[in-house]
């Protein structure tokens, strides 16, 4: 059976036909001026479930990204401030060899003693080393100076820098430690080689020249020195652990940018010659409309 199809059929067919194409070429057009396939949630609803998460992945890796900068620059601080202390420490060897040699008159002594006192205030300041206004050495207590004499603490060897970590999140359920106390590094107040007690003890021995008492006292220096260096090679290993990261963040930030890119961002180059066939398609069709509807009762008539 034959379907009779009208004018009022065929006119709604058109303008349907017509709001397709315009509406097809009013979003490819969108999409060309903000360069994004995605503009609005009904554009695609399963690709920005997917922009969201990376999205929210780039995000996190970011944050990520900020801790292992901080940690970096508290790790290079540290190491340098160790490096300088174990300079520091070969000075005091070398001093106190000459004390114990037993040449030395005690104005020789009295100068070897004094320059290990000023050694010893410079000891104290790496020690209060300071990066954003923490303070290196001094655990979660990093708003407080370690090394401060006061009324009850008289002597820096009686001082015991906080041990408790300071940790930074450097990824999911990930997180990191970058301090080293001065207690470890230093020594604590109970270590017979505690390197502030090892220099008030050596400042006594130069000041009565005491011979053995200096020599004993290069012991505690080089058990001391092996300790300090033991803290600063694991400086170095949680250094390059944390570059390690750093690296991995970048290639991922990288990895999710081009997913990201390939969901939200237009292809100009294919959208343009889409949409220009889709204009050359829209005139065509406006001109056969044209035609179509201008049909009127005159013509069947004829």
């Amino acid at each position: 059976m034959s379907i009779r199809v009208t004018s009022g059929m065929m006119n709604s067919q058109l303008l349907s036909n017509l709001n397709r194409n315009n509406y097809s070429m009013n979003k490819m057009e969108n999409q060309i001026s903000t360069g994004r396939k995605l503009n609005k949630p009904s554009d695609d609803p399963v690709g920005v479930t997917y922009a969201l998460r990376y999205r929210s992945d780039l995000a996190s890796n970011e944050q990520y990204k900020t801790s292992t900068d901080a940690a970096i620059g508290w790790l290079d601080t540290t190491d340098t401030n160790m490096s300088q202390a174990s300079e520091v420490m070969h000075r005091i060897k070398d001093l106190t060899v000459q004390g114990a040699n037993g040449t030395l008159p005690q104005s020789g002594m009295d100068a070897v003693d004094q320059e290990i006192k000023e050694l010893k205030q410079l000891l104290v300041g790496i020690g209060n080393t300071q990066i954003r206004g923490k303070y290196i050495f001094n655990g979660q207590q990093y708003d407080k100076a370690p090394y401060q004499l006061t009324d009850t603490v008289l002597n820096f060897s009686d001082i015991n820098p906080d041990t408790a970590a300071v940790e930074y999140s450097i990824g999911d359920e990930v997180t990191f430690r970058m301090n080293t106390s001065g207690s470890e590094f230093f020594g604590t107040s109970t270590d017979a080689d505690n390197v502030f007690k090892v220099l008030d003890d050596l400042s006594a021995a130069l000041a009565s020249g005491n011979t053995a008492a200096i020599s004993a006292q290069l012991v505690n220096i080089e058990s001391r020195s092996t300790k300090m260096l033991a803290s600063q090679t694991e400086v170095g290993a949680r250094t390059n652990r944390i570059e390690l990261v750093q690296n991995r963040l970048t290639d991922g930030n990288l990895n999710l940018t081009t997913l990201q890119s390939k969901v939200e961002d237009a292809d100009i180059a294919s959208l343009l010659i889409q949409a220009t066939s889709a204009q050359t398609i829209y005139q065509a069709a406006l001109k056969s409309s044209a035609q179509i509807m201008s049909t009127s009762l005159m013509d069947y008539m004829r």
